[in-house]
């Protein structure tokens, strides 16, 4: 098959143009229909790293890539077509109108990340974008119904209430963490906890790792014996269940009802009832109050950033006069971008999140009272627990596809593997803040001069 670089070269007079290289003129110099392996060179300038087939019978990149796209359908060209970002992709992806090759869908890692390194998409001159537009036909140019799996934009969403209204969160929790306990266990591992674990080392196993975050948590908010600690978020009850192993008379709230199941029942399993308690609800609706600590793992980036104020104040307003927080969330790498997600990860993933960089975070915290104390950055553990999560799901993919379905199943492949190169590559962190409610003296509890934790 002759790639479209070969077929522009050949039409065009004057020098051949570079080796891998695919210019306007080159383009514009050919007035016939563009196949799709065509188009696409036009838009990656003829240096696409993987090797790409479509129903159409064209072809492009190298022969011999390790990893590889396959367009299958025409409903797939007008997704990647009507799209914006990685919508296009990610629905024609979940659809099983485009395939990856060389991967398995449990784990797309290798193949996001050669589409991730030197792939620079280049917009085109308004004449070859015309002569595209042509080539793909209106009728694949037209938006059509997109996955069953995808919520709609958030403009549509004020059915369920205002962003970051009780019901509207509680909708949002629904949509991401009801998929199915059993689908979360084979994912999570034992643990169940669905937060970035802390590795001591290398090679210590997931199970290893979230204990040791959760060893992290406990010592950083000095929590003894008789103590009362409240876990916001509380997820699975992990950290819940973690600190009355330890004597701590802990309360966690979650929004999700099969949380609040499972956690519930593992407290039955250990014998933990008389210290721990898991509770389905808002966090805004508990009227509990004077608890020795606060902690927030994962709950932040389902807030929304106005409202960190009414958060901040509320966390506060739980502790007792030198109780301490620990908040643990997902960042960006700055303070300066747009608090909010957009395409894949808002209509697939997590509805309505909202990140933004420690800094807005830590001010935040500040302006309602609290004394930050530390911070520090786990972004690389994060990239190792999705490695692990996406082990996990590529080792059940047969018992997850059968729990939740195939399209479920991709999405969280896609999402778990591109999520592990954004926090490789900086692109997003992780936080834990650390911080204290002073007395009306501004006296913090006589903590310790230094770090009272193990790193």
């Amino acid at each position: 098959m002759t790639s479209f670089k070969e077929h522009a070269t050949k039409a065009a007079d004057g020098p051949e143009e570079p080796k891998g290289q695919v210019t306007d003129a080159a383009a514009a110099s050919d007035s016939g229909k563009l196949t799709l392996a065509e188009i696409l060179e036009i838009f990656t300038a003829g240096q696409l790293p993987l090797r790409f087939t479509a129903y159409d019978g064209s072809t492009s990149g190298p022969p011999d890539a390790q990893f590889g796209l396959d367009l299958k359908t025409p409903r797939g060209t007008t997704y990647l077509a009507t799209g914006r970002g990685d919508l296009g992709l990610a629905r024609a992806y979940i659809s099983g109108d485009l395939e990856a090759e060389g991967v398995h869908p449990g784990d797309p890692y290798e193949l996001l990340k050669a589409l991730s390194g030197d792939l620079i998409f280049k917009l085109p001159s308004p004449r070859v974008m015309a002569q595209v537009f042509r080539s793909i036909g209106v009728e694949h140019l037209k938006p059509i119904a997109p996955p069953p799996l995808e919520v709609p934009p958030r403009w549509r969403r004020v059915a369920s209430g205002l962003r970051h209204s009780k019901s509207r969160d509680a909708e949002a929790i629904h949509h991401h963490y009801d998929v199915s306990n059993t689908f979360y266990e084979w994912v999570l591992g034992s643990s169940m906890t669905y937060t970035c674990a802390c590795y001591p080392r290398h090679d210590a196993t997931l199970d290893e790792a979230q204990e040791n975050k959760y060893r992290l948590v406990f010592e950083k908010l000095r929590l003894k014996p008789g103590d009362r600690l409240l876990d916001v978020g509380c997820g699975w009850g992990g950290m819940v269940r973690y600190a009355a192993r330890r004597g701590v008379r802990a309360l966690g709230v979650t929004l999700s009802h099969e949380q609040t199941s499972w956690a519930q029942q593992a407290i039955a399993d250990e014998g933990l009832g008389e210290l721990a308690e898991v509770r389905y609800g808002d966090y805004r609706d508990l009227t509990e109050g004077g608890f020795d600590a606060v902690s927030s793992i994962g709950l932040l980036e389902h807030i929304g950033v106005r409202n960190y104020p009414s958060y901040f104040e509320f966390l506060q307003s739980r502790l007792r006069p030198g109780g301490l927080l620990l908040n643990h969330c997902i960042t960006r790498p700055d303070n300066q971008a747009k608090p909010s997600t957009r395409g894949f990860i808002d209509r697939y993933v997590f509805p309505d999140g909202e990140l933004t960089g420690s800094g807005r975070i830590i001010s935040e915290a500040q302006d309602v009272g609290f004394e930050v104390l530390h911070e520090e950055n786990l972004r690389h553990h994060y990239a190792l627990t999705l490695r692990d999560w996406c082990a996990n799901l590529v080792e059940h993919w047969d018992e997850a596809v059968a729990e939740v379905g195939l399209p479920t199943a991709k999405v969280w492949g896609l999402y778990m593997a591109g999520s592990r190169l954004a926090f490789e590559s900086g692109g997003i962190q992780l936080h834990q803040v650390l911080a204290v409610k002073p007395d009306g003296r501004g006296g913090d509890g006589d903590l310790p001069l230094r770090p009272w934790w193990t790193p």
